[in-house]
């Protein structure tokens, strides 16, 4: 039988046809995106170094292959089959969820199998067959056109073929950690909304912001961690049914602070901008205090994030990560505490539901119904912010539809309306800010951020007193907590709380806190005080009398104070931690006993009883630690 006629490439030919075909699948996979192939290239001609970053990995990859397999084509047939399947299935997650491919998505392949009976996909046939098809055309050149053998005879062997697979791959690594890694570069280059991460995969190609992600999000695997461990945790009994048939109603407002309190402000009982918070702590029915957040001046779905979970970002990684951002699989949830009692459950945002990835988010934490910006009728608007009074009222009408249908509500809102940048154009030109009287003298550009962060604030007020009147005159019971999501930007580098004298600059202050507190609220009805026995139920709380708790505690105290500690083990073991250490931020503690130690002097200390050393301490928090892992990554909570 006669032999093909083959064809053997020079080392030179073999490593321009590698840069060409390494070009050629960088297009392929941008033309499998779900945007215009087009529109990729013009960002790419005003951004040329986005042609390199996108197709450097592809080549490397090519290249590693053909060390191995001594045929380019060959290589570029396995590299642009795996490639552009990888770029359909990113296609298929922005249509399907609005969301792209992450690398860690390499470890949910159960559950995207599980996950696509979910969804109505539309496979893109065409491109399917595309790809293919030219995956096959390469195979079979790969038949015909050869590598001719290495100059080097010691090197023509396996050694060889491995060497050149190591330094590729190693050379990819490199680059990964370190080039891909710069979030620097990342954000230099210009993008139609920077928020919105599928525009920005669509418009900085997709094989570069893949390779970014590998270093983004991070979670770290606590010392330790024993998954056989953590799952007889989750094991523990559990009771259910036994909690109280109160609405619960939870409005974490934005940028909500009581910093107008301080000395520095000169509000008189007339102007005071926090009238309601300050007569509704003094009453007997209502809890008052301090959350500590994770953040300064920015970080909400953070915050939303520990309170909902009992999960602190902060703890998540050594380095700076965003909670939203790694939450991909079902958590145990507020939201998923109530509904098995029954409960109708909510979450509304005045705001586009890709920030944050909230739309998918809230669906892995449970909630019923989702509410955003694009979905609400007759939105109201102060300026370019939907305001604090609409959401009151959609509050309102949620709560009306619920108990008219014979059931209790748990709901949970995010509001938005006192968002920084606080210019004096926020609410619309010309519109006239009350003044802010002050015990020093201030620039006319910090006193501008007063005066527009403080209109929000009153605003913010009127809404808890709008809701506390509403919910005061009706015979269901209800529980409103209310607290904000971090203290307010005040200009580059706190340039605000410099002026009026406040140390807010974290890490510098005596109190490691102060940079990190809102005020929260937690305020029953006459119904509710009667359901809940009010009196003898909150003094079992054992709250500090300082009242400062970690934000991931407020709604573990929630589901406590509504009589459901007992159906969760996760929510009981964080109910029982609170009592010991209130508050815990990266390796500060604020104890029981009043005393805020870091992780060396806690090592020293010993609760004044003697029941309780410093490393039983350290333990019961490492098993937060360890127990969050076990959650993020491997607990399986039903839908």
């Amino acid at each position: 039988m006669k032999r093909l006629p083959t064809y053997r490439l020079s080392l030179l030919l073999t490593l321009l046809w590698a840069v060409l075909l390494a070009g050629g699948i960088t297009l392929l996979a941008l033309w499998c995106q779900p945007n215009a192939l087009r529109e990729v290239l013009s960002h790419f001609k005003a951004q040329p170094l986005l042609i390199v970053l996108n197709a450097l990995p592809i080549g490397l990859l090519l290249l590693a292959l053909t060390c191995l397999l001594r045929n380019v084509f060959w290589s570029a047939a396995l590299v642009n089959f795996c490639v552009c399947a990888l770029s359909i299935a990113n296609r298929i997650k922005l249509e399907v969820r609005d969301e792209p491919v992450f690398p860690r998505d390499f470890g949910l392949l159960k559950e995207v199998g599980s996950a696509m009976g979910s969804y109505q996909i539309r496979f893109p046939s065409a491109v399917i067959v595309t790809v293919v098809l030219i995956s096959a055309t390469l195979a079979a050149a790969g038949v015909f056109i050869r590598c001719a053998p290495f100059p080097i005879a010691r090197l023509r062997g396996w050694l060889g073929s491995v060497l050149g697979a190591v330094c590729s791959i190693g050379l990819l690594a490199g680059l990964i950690v370190t080039l891909y890694a710069s979030n620097d570069l990342y954000n230099s280059f210009a993008v139609s909304n920077a928020y919105y991460i599928p525009s920005v995969f669509n418009e900085l190609g997709f094989p570069y912001c893949f390779c970014h992600q590998f270093t983004t999000y991070p979670v770290d695997k606590p010392e330790g961690f024993n998954r056989a461990e953590a799952e007889a945790w989750a094991a523990s009994p559990a009771s259910s049914g036994e909690g109280k048939a109160v609405n619960v109603i939870m409005v974490m407002n934005e940028a909500f602070s009581d910093i107008t309190d301080a000395d520095v402000f000169a509000f008189s009982a007339e102007s005071d901008p926090l009238p309601n918070l300050h007569a509704l702590e003094k009453q007997p029915n209502a809890l008052s205090g301090h959350v500590v957040v994770p953040g300064f001046a920015g970080g909400t779905a953070n915050t939303e994030f520990d309170v909902l979970t009992g999960m602190q970002t902060g703890a998540l990684s050594d380095t700076t990560t965003s909670a939203f951002r790694v939450v991909n699989r079902n958590l145990e949830s507020l939201f998923r505490v109530f509904d098995a009692d029954g409960y109708r459950t909510s979450f509304f945002h005045p705001g586009d539901d890709w920030f944050y990835n909230r739309e998918n988010v809230y669906g892995w934490l449970g909630a019923e119904t989702t509410l955003f910006a694009d979905q609400m009728e007759n939105l109201q608007y102060k300026g370019r912010w939907a305001t604090d009074d609409y959401m009151a009222g959609l509050i309102e009408q949620e709560f009306e539809e619920t108990t008219a249908a014979g059931q209790s509500l748990f709901h949970y809102t995010t509001t938005i309306q006192n968002h920084m940048s606080y210019t004096a154009d926020k609410y619309g030109a010309g519109y006239l800010f009350p003044d802010v009287p002050l015990q020093v003298s201030v620039s006319p550009e910090v006193e501008t951020l007063l005066k527009v962060y403080v209109e929000g604030v009153r605003d913010a007020d009127a809404m808890l007193g709008r809701l506390t009147t509403y919910f005061g005159g009706t015979e269901e019971p209800v529980v409103l907590v209310f607290w904000g999501d971090h203290l307010p930007y005040l200009g580059d580098n706190q340039a605000g709380y410099t002026a009026l004298g406040m140390d807010v600059k974290a890490g510098t202050q005596l109190d490691p806190f102060t940079a990190y507190e809102t005020p929260y609220l937690i305020w029953a009805n006459d119904a509710a005080v009667v359901s809940l026995d009010w009196g003898a139920t909150v003094a079992k709380l054992d709250l500090p009398k300082d009242g400062r708790i970690s934000a991931a505690f407020l709604g573990a105290a929630v589901v406590e104070l509504t009589g459901r500690k007992a159906e969760s083990p996760w929510f009981s073991f964080l109910c029982d931690l609170r009592r010991e250490v209130p508050v815990v931020q990266k390796d500060t503690y604020l104890l029981s006993d009043g005393a805020c130690l870091r992780e060396p002097e806690l090592r020293q200390w010993r609760s004044p009883d003697g029941a309780l050393t410093g490393e039983q301490l350290q333990s019961l928090v490492q098993k937060w630690r360890q127990w969050s892992y076990y959650k993020l990554r491997y607990e399986e909570i039903a839908p």
